[in-house]
């Protein structure tokens, strides 16, 4: 190792390139500022090169895979179509290369300066650079911490014991996979594989699917039986790894067990802030209890010139929300007034159908006692929906009473993630009822679903029979 004998100077440094580190970057750029970036491996992090694309390139070759029938409604004649994984995970591949290129040259585009090696805090104005035996010191301003998390699997891995940065790279469709867990992760990996060939299993606890409405849960456990997904309740207690098959035990909340073979096997991983190598204990940063950065709402650490940013910070491990608190730490140290809040953060699943949600669920609504009116409209009477052959789901919307304020929004359908945006936009601005009726919105489409169940609070949802009324006996 060579050590630089003098500190180089820098505005603002930014150490990790995933989605919060690059947008960070890229703001901080736009608002005058010199940036260097500094990234141990690929630009886009851990969502563009083995989460967040990864899953979404497969769940989109499911989704398709259910078109076929549909097609040929169409007038498109076609045989039996041959699935090919081999040439998925090339597309895949080569999506990810895309991406990252596209970053890479963004930040080229914005001068934004780069630098490759891991970085460690010599002090709370300098850090050092190692890549290979070069050692180079910086001194800065300002620094952004979005080095993300670190994944801790449940289970000992082999080639057939897989987590959420794993499953998307086997090279074949398991004859059966067994999925463990209740959360979007292990949703979208159950629905993904099933419709792709897999003979699938999924093993969770009802509590995990608090983080969803109650009748989004409903409808999820009928579209499990429809996808021909077994559904167990319980906690696993046994994992055996027997050659190439996979050995489950679980036991019920009736304490009945049940023995489980599958090739594959499935488990979300836990996660750790990936700060280790970081060299932030010499600095006397605030930390969580479990070790996580912690941050106010302008993304401000302990040390008064340092940020941090995304996974790296706890919370919900999201891209969306390292997206907005990298915008948001680079305004602020750029002296703009910004603030980061995780109120009306979506929650979005990509099953098949998609779920996509906001705000309040009718039992966090009950939970505070607060007093409400429900309007639900089903997919089944949207005409587009019909004639693309995508009824399955609903729209419920809860609205308070007294105030008339909309304060949550809950999908299941075809659609539903580009549907929530309105359900954040209307949740942010506090909107009523009536500023949901009031807009025109566009016929046919699938933004007339959440009209129409907006409609339905008052019982006036125009394509939904009504209610029957229940009739005393005399």
């Amino acid at each position: 190792m060579v050590v630089g004998e003098l500190a180089m100077e820098r505005d603002v440094i930014i150490i990790g390139g995933g989605p919060g580190g690059y947008s960070a970057a890229i703001r901080a750029a736009q608002l005058g500022k010199e940036v260097t970036l500094v990234e141990k491996n690929h630009m886009g992090g851990v969502c563009l090169n083995e989460g967040c694309i990864p899953s979404k390139v497969f769940a989109e070759a499911a989704k398709q895979s259910q078109a076929f029938p549909h097609f040929e409604k169409l007038g498109f004649e076609m045989e039996k179509p041959n699935f090919d994984i081999t040439k998925l995970q090339t597309y895949k591949n080569q999506v990810i290369t895309q991406l990252r290129a596209g970053v890479e040259a963004l930040c080229k585009a914005n001068k934004i300066e780069r630098i490759e090696g891991s970085a460690t805090f010599l002090s709370d104005d300098r850090i050092g650079v190692e890549n290979g035996h070069q050692f180079d010191v910086y001194r800065f301003n300002h620094a952004i911490i979005a080095t993300g998390n670190r994944a801790i699997p449940h289970f000992n891995g082999t080639k057939n014991i897989v987590n959420e940065r794993t499953v998307y790279s086997i090279e074949k469709i398991p004859s059966s996979l067994i999925v463990s867990g209740g959360d979007y992760l292990a949703l979208e990996v159950a629905f993904s594989y099933a419709a792709l060939g897999s003979t699938v299993t999924c093993i969770c606890e009802e509590r995990e699917f608090s983080y969803l409405d109650e009748a989004i849960s409903k409808e999820l456990k009928r579209q499990f039986k429809k996808k021909k997904i077994k559904f167990i309740s319980g906690e696993i207690t046994k994992v055996v790894q027997a050659e190439n098959i996979i050995e489950i035990q679980v036991k019920n909340s009736k304490g009945e067990i049940h023995q489980l073979l599958g090739e594959y096997f499935y488990s979300s991983a836990s996660y750790e802030a990936n700060i280790s190598d970081l060299g932030i204990d010499r600095l006397g940063m605030k930390l969580d209890e479990s070790g996580f950065i912690l941050v106010d709402s302008q993304c401000r650490t302990s040390v008064r010139n340092l940020y941090a940013i995304g996974d790296v910070t706890g919370g919900k491990q999201l891209a969306v929300k390292a997206i907005r608190q990298g915008k948001v730490a680079a305004e602020v140290l750029s002296g703009i007034p910004s603030e980061w809040d995780d109120s009306y953060l979506p929650t979005v699943v990509h099953t098949i159908p998609s779920i996509a949600a906001v705000g309040m669920t009718e039992e966090e609504a009950q939970e505070i006692s607060l007093e409400y009116e429900v309007g639900q409209f089903s997919i089944a009477g949207n005409g587009y929906a019909g004639l693309r052959e995508q009824k399955d789901g609903f729209v419920k919307v809860l609205k308070e009473n007294g105030t008339d304020r909309v304060i949550g929004v809950h999908i299941l359908g075809d659609g539903a993630v580009e549907l929530i945006s309105s359900g954040v936009l209307a949740l942010e601005m506090v909107a009523r009822d009536e500023d949901l009726l009031f807009p025109s919105y566009p016929h046919p489409s699938m933004n007339e679903a959440l009209l129409e169940a907006v409609e339905a609070i008052k019982g006036q949802a125009i394509h939904q029979a009504p209610a029957k009324k229940e009739v005393s006996a005399k």
